[in-house]
């Protein structure tokens, strides 16, 4: 049951600020802080949400472990978890992104509880310009830590055939995934890149047209989207299977941006693989082989390719075209 104090005065930005944290290279909050924040006691935030946990994928919400808990205590941060006087929880707390915070809106029902999960995605928009930027300067330099770690020297690199990896090089990349912390990679033509950069870079260099086949889609898919140029045209092939976008997801993000349009159309069940297809029939074509859905971004490892035979597609891409719109839930 909500608590009866006026939860929605404690809503600004440095109040907000605050209650967001950087864990696993993402921004989330804590169950403890959105509790508070909603009118709740954590235990029965937790309970509407356990209600529903069908809605809650692991890049939704997820629990932490026991180092990151202690590295959070360590650091002096001021979470309710972290400052309880009765001696500290029963459990370890729980951290939703922002995509989780957007399905909290589906879970929590009441005119408070939407325009408390609106006033905290806003406040995200407002500060992603920053941490967009500074996750950028931070993936930069470990890219560079890695490129020492795993070439020999920049002149073997300059040998290197462009969009081309050697098996040496690819059983080096993987080691590299094996053995240290790198779930926001993926394998982007035979090169590590982070996953966010590799498809904002894919986006980025359409002139024309974007059309991405995907039967699992959901709010990432779309955040992935936010760079695009104006003008671009967006087709989204799916069936969305699980029923993971919902119109009401799609409706805020076109409001947060509105230069950008996407169209929805049905795969019709025809279409197993994900690709991105750019400029589709232009000079500038390009057309993109993903392992997994953009939406589950460092849940494994993954590999984008860039497809050498575009002509092969386009009997299947002609067909698709001709299918009827998708409707969201």
């Amino acid at each position: 049951m909500q608590d009866s104090f006026n939860v929605e005065k404690k809503i600004n930005k440095d109040f907000i600020k605050d209650k967001i944290y950087i864990i696993r290279n993402q921004k989330v909050m804590l169950d403890s802080d959105l509790a508070q924040i909603y009118g709740y006691t954590t235990k029965a935030f937790n309970q509407q949400v356990k209600n529903n946990i069908n809605k809650f994928d692991d890049d939704f919400r997820f629990q932490l472990t026991d180092e990151e808990v202690f590295e959070l205590r360590s650091k002096n941060f001021t979470s309710n978890f972290v400052n309880n006087k009765r001696g500290g929880r029963k459990y370890k707390p729980y951290a939703f992104t922002e995509q989780g915070i957007y399905m909290l809106m589906t879970v929590l029902k009441g005119n408070i509880a939407i325009r408390q999960s609106k006033a905290i995605i806003r406040l995200f928009k407002d500060m992603k310009d920053y941490l967009i930027e500074s996750d950028r300067l931070n993936s930069s330099n470990y890219l560079l830590q890695l490129s020492i770690q795993t070439t020999e020297n920049t002149k073997d690199i300059k040998n290197i055939k462009e969009n081309m990896a050697t098996k040496k090089d690819l059983i080096k990349i993987m080691k590299e995934f094996i053995n240290s912390d790198s779930k926001e990679f993926l394998i982007l033509n035979g090169q590590t890149v982070e996953g966010n950069i590799a498809y904002s870079d894919i986006y980025e260099s359409a002139k024309k047209s974007i059309y991405i086949i995907d039967n699992y889609i959901n709010l990432k898919t779309l955040a992935l989207l936010k760079s695009v140029k104006k003008g671009i045209k967006i087709i989204i092939f799916s069936d969305n299977l699980g029923k993971s976008l919902h119109e009401f997801e799609y409706e805020d993000f076109i409001k947060e941006y509105p230069n950008i349009n996407v169209v929805f159309k049905r795969t019709n069940n025809i279409i197993h693989d994900r690709y991105i297809v750019i400029d589709y029939k232009q000079e500038s074509e390009q057309i993109y082989h993903c392992g997994s859905s953009s939406k589950d971004i460092g849940k494994r490892i993954t590999t984008i390719s860039k497809v050498e035979d575009k002509e092969v597609y386009y009997s299947l891409i002609d067909l698709i075209l001709k299918n009827r719109k998708l409707l969201l839930n």
